[in-house]
């Protein structure tokens, strides 16, 4: 599943998302858990509004006790109603959209992890299906946070080339810019499932890209 990615850049936002980022609103160029990134949302208008979230839907620093820390980062659509982290924000319908140009996952086929990059095939900026959530920091301060949508991918043609051999295969949900709106304002769980569905593998394309140091 998919742990980093590049999201959109500022400009791409107000000119292909039609949602402006705050003007004092910053992110690293890629992300990766608990990092800072543009996610949009409906407003209380019913409009795209564009807030900073973490990625994570239950940030690290809000993992509590001694036991093993665990990833939010990604959701299966499959167990989203049933799963403590998710069930509410899915239930309400708080339902996002990650805007990003690629995201990067590992290529095991040569015997060895690689990292590879997969996009639109024309290089467009395109929107993962994501949920979001409203809590309180450590310091007592409202954060937001997120999490990605993931279904099986085992009979995608693309998809199915990554992760390791005998596991399963998974996949973001793409969302197609003529859902972006449809998908925001869906308040019922049952008509969300609709929109989870594979995107076509002749629109993206992957290849192999160099490994990132982490940096923020």
């Amino acid at each position: 599943m998919c742990v980093t990615y590049t999201p959109s850049r500022r400009e791409e936002l107000a000119e292909i998302f039609r949602s402006p980022a705050p003007t004092d609103a910053t992110w690293p160029d890629q992300t990766w858990q608990d990092y800072d990134a543009p996610i949009i949302r409906f407003d209380d208008r019913g409009e795209r509004e564009t807030i900073i979230a973490s990625y994570g839907m239950v940030p690290q620093n809000q993992i509590h006790g001694t036991g093993k820390k665990f990833s939010t980062m990604n959701a299966r659509a499959e167990t989203i109603g049933e799963r403590r982290s998710y069930a509410k924000p899915w239930r309400e319908g708080q339902l996002c959209l990650v805007p990003m140009t690629v995201f990067y996952e590992p290529n095991w086929e040569t015997g060895k992890h690689v990292r590879w990059g997969i996009g639109m095939a024309d290089a467009s900026p395109f929107a993962v299906a994501g949920l979001w959530r409203e809590s309180k920091s450590p310091e007592g301060e409202t954060v937001h946070s997120f999490t990605q949508l993931t279904i099986n991918a085992d009979d995608h043609p693309l998809m199915n080339h990554f992760h390791k051999p005998g596991e399963e295969k998974r996949s973001l949900v793409i969302v197609p810019a003529t859902d972006w709106d449809d998908w925001l304002s869906c308040r019922n769980p049952e008509i969300a499932r609709s929109f989870l569905r594979p995107y076509p593998a002749d629109a993206m394309t992957a290849a192999p890209v160099p490994d990132k140091t982490r940096s923020r």
